[in-house]
């Protein structure tokens, strides 16, 4: 049985009991959440869709909060003596699914 669940802009493929790593969510750690459903399939081959699955939810618990690895960004501009580098970390929670319960 798995499910594609949206947050923060993306969705993911997630069955029980597997760890995503999702954009910051505003949760503590240890705490229950629940996911969008967009599509649904309880064999592995059917998919269900819309109206089909409404009342569906995918049941998570927050692991940790993590900051993914650090991505440079180099600006320069040739023959001016200009570089400018910097750098970014962004901020992850790790969920564990613990439930996919359908309509």
């Amino acid at each position: 049985m798995f499910a594609v669940v949206r947050t923060g802009g993306k969705q993911y493929r997630v069955a029980k009991n597997d760890t995503i790593e999702v954009e910051s969510l505003d949760a503590k750690e240890g705490a229950s959440i629940d996911l969008d459903i967009l599509a649904f399939s309880a064999d592995g081959k059917k998919l269900a869709l819309g109206k089909d699955i409404s009342g569906a939810k995918v049941s998570a618990k927050v692991v940790s909060h993590i900051r993914d690895e650090k991505v440079v960004v180099f600006k320069k501009k040739r023959r001016q003596n200009y570089r400018r580098t910097a750098g970014h970390r962004q901020h992850l929670t790790v969920l564990e699914i613990t439930d996919i319960k359908a309509a």
